[in-house]
């Protein structure tokens, strides 16, 4: 069956170049974007629950773009002054640049690995006496605290943001060939707002093993993998799949 109308589950990317726009203009085919999950912060009030004092860490390790943003907006939200003396520990360079937001980059001890948490070992190694803070949300990846755990560092983790089902009522009549999924969350999401959903002729995208798993255990039938060793990304298993189906 070809392929004519695509609902990727994250938000439209910002950039002109992006690979979904090549894939519409060179197959003809419509792309909507629709983020399926979203993130909301946890109060001040909450984090305090969980027995987290930002004054007593000297160090932060930062996952993601939303653990900066929600690590200083709670820090606003307690009046804490950020010290300059404080360390940040960072998935990846983007991560470590996305500091620029908050902090004089420049003058600021920031480290970071090259994109899988296990990348930042020989830079917290080097510190194992700080004490570490991870700003998290509720869904963090088993890898975090066991590659922590086994280094024996001082760390608490803290859950600042949590992710959240998006409403999607406004779409229940709207039929797709192709929904695109990343996370486990997100397939979650379509079952929530739309309980009574029947695949049929409708094909699976999905990135990631856990993605893949949760998507087979709701029952649906996978027809799109990624990364796959022909296709790293989603961009270019779709691309491949639309070239066969379209032809």
């Amino acid at each position: 069956m070809k392929v004519r109308t695509i609902l990727v589950s994250q938000p439209e990317p910002k950039v002109e170049n992006s690979p979904y726009f090549e894939i519409q203009q060179k197959h003809k085919v419509k792309i909507d974007f629709r983020p399926f999950i979203h993130v909301e912060g946890v109060p001040a009030k909450e984090v305090r629950q969980q027995k987290i004092d930002l004054n007593n860490y000297t160090a932060i390790i930062l996952t993601s773009k939303n653990a900066v943003d929600h690590y200083f907006r709670l820090a606003e939200e307690m009046r804490y002054k950020v010290p300059e003396t404080m360390k940040y520990f960072c998935q990846s360079e983007a991560i470590a640049y996305y500091l620029q937001k908050y902090v004089v980059y420049r003058k600021r001890k920031i480290y970071f690995g090259v994109k899988e948490f296990a990348d930042l070992t020989p830079h917290i190694k080097k510190f194992k006496d700080e004490k570490f803070l991870l700003p998290a949300s509720d869904k963090l990846n088993d890898d975090v605290p066991q590659t922590l755990d086994s280094l024996g560092v001082n760390w608490s983790q803290g859950i600042f943001f949590r992710t959240a089902m998006s409403d999607l009522s406004d779409l229940r009549d709207v039929k797709y060939d192709i929904l695109c999924f990343f996370s486990p969350t997100g397939i979650n999401s379509l079952f929530k707002n739309f309980p009574d959903f029947v695949q049929g002729n409708t094909r699976i995208a999905v990135f990631g093993s856990t993605t893949k798993k949760e998507a087979e255990d709701n029952g649906l039938r996978i027809d799109i993998m990624a990364p796959a060793p022909e296709a790293p990304s989603m961009t270019m298993a779709l691309d491949k799949y639309i070239q066969q189906a379209n032809k």
